[in-house]
């Protein structure tokens, strides 16, 4: 009798010393990045109830994702006016007419956001910034870094302009070569003010850029510091820092 209950008994000490062993591995991935990683907001990992611990996913369940730290972009020193800092993506992302860069969509695994506050080269600390550029990373499932850019350019197409604090803003959209699989550059223009909102007569204007990469969008949106116009050259080295940085990520 006690030859058949001790099979038993040896499989559940096999079991849980299987589980703490999976337990460990995951507490060592939860610290593999460095303080300071952008929060990622990942979906769940699914598996069947009735399938044994040792049994692999299946290709359809979805994997867990983590955007690290160094999955964003990060200003060179004399460009650098703070260091960069982790951002709600909701925050982070442009606003238009409505909600034209969403979410993301239910094929998204994982999303987070960073802002980094820029200056011109050689200026003096003492002196203000330029501006910021929020990055927002999604990352998806199957074909959805191509579906959310298809949906990006249609509802841009249908936003030409917009309004902002009682100012008309203009959009307008155009391709980017030569960055990542596929990339878009928008173009905002509005009456410029002085600080006490007085109009300048002149304009002013910011960027905003989306490059896909494999499975993953990264949005960049340059705003210049209270309201003056973004620096399009600095934007266009983040895009193709940041676009790298992913590849090193990736790959």
């Amino acid at each position: 009798m006690s030859r058949y209950t001790a099979l038993p008994m040896a499989r559940t000490r096999r079991a849980l010393a299987l589980l703490g062993t999976v337990a460990l591995a995951a507490a060592c991935t939860a610290t593999e990045d460095p303080p300071g990683s952008a929060p990622a907001t990942t979906a769940p990992a699914t598996a069947s109830a009735s399938a044994p611990p040792t049994d692999p996913p299946s290709p359809s369940a979805s994997t867990p994702v983590t955007i690290p730290t160094s999955a964003f972009v990060e200003l060179p020193a004399e460009l650098r006016k703070s260091p960069r800092r982790t951002t709600p993506v909701e925050e982070a992302l442009p606003k238009l007419c409505g909600n034209e860069f969403g979410t993301g969509g239910r094929q998204v695994t994982a999303s987070a956001a960073m802002t980094v506050t820029y200056q011109k080269a050689g200026e003096p600390a003492s002196n203000v910034p330029q501006g910021m550029i929020h990055q927002t990373i999604f990352t998806f499932d199957g074909d959805g870094a191509s579906g959310y850019l298809g949906r990006l350019r249609t509802g841009v197409q249908a936003c030409p302009s917009y309004d902002q604090s009682g100012n008309r803003v203009t959009v307008k959209s155009q391709a980017l070569p030569g960055v990542g699989d596929e990339a878009l550059l928008l173009t905002r223009t509005w009456p410029e003010t002085s600080l006490n909102g007085e109009r300048t007569g002149g304009t002013a204007s910011s960027q905003i850029a989306v490059a896909r990469v494999d499975s993953t969008v990264t949005v960049f949106d340059d705003q210049g510091w209270e309201g003056t116009s973004g620096n399009p050259a600095i934007l266009d080295r983040v895009v193709r820092d940041g676009v790298r940085a992913i590849d090193a990520w990736q790959g």
